[in-house]
């Protein structure tokens, strides 16, 4: 149980640790080679040009985003070795939520977690990020002790099954952390944009004469730009303010949009290839999700251990990016 009361004042200020990971994603998956009996493509034409070489997929009455969401929070919260009613405050990363009044509520009834405020966050991939960050706030001003943050989207509600520039992409997924307060502070630096100007590159618009949303819609070309050319910076300015250097990294766990861009900051960095994590080729871009279910991976083979210096970056819709180092545990 929580130490802090909820009128801890703002003097008592806490670090962040990072004490429990989980990540949850649906049965079916989606192969390209399926894909192209849907759509104009091949197997070796999406793997040359993503990386990806399937997705897993929401099948309707049986994933919701909800039911990821708590199937990741739960691994998470056993993880860490805390109970739901421990939980203070619960953040939902997500752009595809079941109820656009937010689902975050119902994740933490689900959860058992009667002691947490909750509420859904929306900055499209860069979600968890965002979401890092916004936690962070909270345990870094004594409001808070113990925070549940998800990334989870199901962004196949909303492809173009008929379009292969898109439908190729997206895959469904949740992937959760336990951010706890302590004497030491294990997130080093961050950094966080926004760029309005690039909204029209991605989108996931409404359509007022069919009153519903459209199907995503982008500028691959132009979004590859963006992130090739914005990441690398905030990147580099979230080191700066961790006091790193890019030798220092253990790991870079990029937003999973594309090889092609992972390959490519890599690269610029010059951080090592196999310090780059990828599991693309599994999942495809899962938006908000792919951060954390990349993170969760990774720690359960055993690759990222206990003090493991990370860099994290999102990337996508609205324009908006971000960067965190962080320690993990």
């Amino acid at each position: 149980m929580s130490d802090l009361s909820p009128n801890s004042t703002i003097n008592q200020l806490q670090g962040v640790r990072f004490i429990g990971s989980g990540s949850a994603v649906p049965a079916k998956i989606l192969t390209n080679a399926e894909l192209s009996q849907m759509v104009d493509t091949s197997d070796e034409w999406i793997a040359s040009r993503t990386g990806i070489r399937q997705r897993f997929i929401a099948t309707k009455g049986e994933d919701s985003l909800t039911s990821l969401a708590v199937k990741a929070g739960q691994q998470a919260i056993a993880a860490a070795g805390i109970t739901p009613t421990d939980l203070d405050l619960i953040i939902l990363a997500t752009s595809t939520t079941d109820d656009l009044f937010g689902t975050a509520g119902k994740v933490q009834g689900l959860l058992g977690a009667d002691r947490a405020v909750a509420f859904d966050l929306s900055a499209a991939c860069s979600g968890f990020v965002f979401g890092l960050v916004t936690a962070s706030q909270f345990i870094r001003s004594g409001t808070y002790r113990n925070i549940l943050l998800i990334g989870a989207d199901l962004l196949s509600r909303w492809v173009d099954w008929s379009d292969r520039r898109t439908c190729i992409l997206f895959g469904d997924g949740a992937g959760a952390v336990v951010l706890q307060a302590s004497e030491q502070d294990n997130l080093l630096g961050f950094e966080l944009r926004s760029d309005g100007k690039g909204n029209n590159l991605l989108n996931l618009g409404y359509n007022e004469d069919k009153s519903t949303y459209d199907p995503i819609t982008m500028n691959g070309q132009e979004v590859y730009r963006f992130a090739v050319r914005s990441v690398p910076e905030v990147i580099e300015k979230a080191l700066y303010r961790a006091n790193l250097q890019t030798a220092d990294l253990d790991w870079l766990i990029l937003h999973q949009a594309n090889q092609r861009i992972i390959d490519a900051v890599q690269t610029r960095l010059k951080i090592d290839a196999d310090k780059a994590v990828s599991n693309m080729s599994k999942h495809g871009n899962t938006s908000a999700a792919s951060i954390p279910l990349a993170l969760d991976e990774w720690v359960r083979a055993g690759k990222i251990k206990p003090n493991d210096a990370i860099a994290i970056a999102g990337f996508g819709a609205g324009l908006s990016w971000g960067a965190a180092v962080f320690r993990w545990a």
